[in-house]
């Protein structure tokens, strides 16, 4: 399955909305994607996975290799995910311990 990224820019948020998969084929798109961001001056990011149906190891590095790129600009990497099958998956690695994760993008935008 293919992944599509869609990207809008307002109020020095940038906002990444997913759908399809996060896996190995698709997340060098994914980081791509995060960096372009981060090194066009946008480190305050928010990714909606509410169109994601899977996730794997290589989508949760990089995530994690963007939320540390933000954080070198002062900025950060903010989650809005519902699905309770991507939830599980930040909750068994712990990675909902390091990712601010909210059930919608109106209270991710309060940074």
């Amino acid at each position: 399955m293919e992944l599509e990224i869609t990207t809008e820019r307002a109020d020095g948020v940038c906002m990444m909305s997913l759908s399809g998969e996060v896996d190995v084929y698709t997340a060098p798109r994914l980081k791509e994607s995060l960096i372009e961001q981060i090194e066009s001056g946008c480190a305050r990011i928010i990714v909606d996975l509410e169109g994601v149906g899977f996730i794997d190891s290589s989508g949760l590095g990089v995530l994690v290799g963007g939320l540390r790129r933000a954080k070198e600009r002062d900025g950060t990497i903010r989650l809005v995910c519902t699905r309770d099958n991507i939830l599980k998956i930040f909750r068994i690695t712990g990675l909902d311990k390091v990712f601010a994760i909210f059930p919608e993008a109106g209270e991710a935008r309060e940074f």
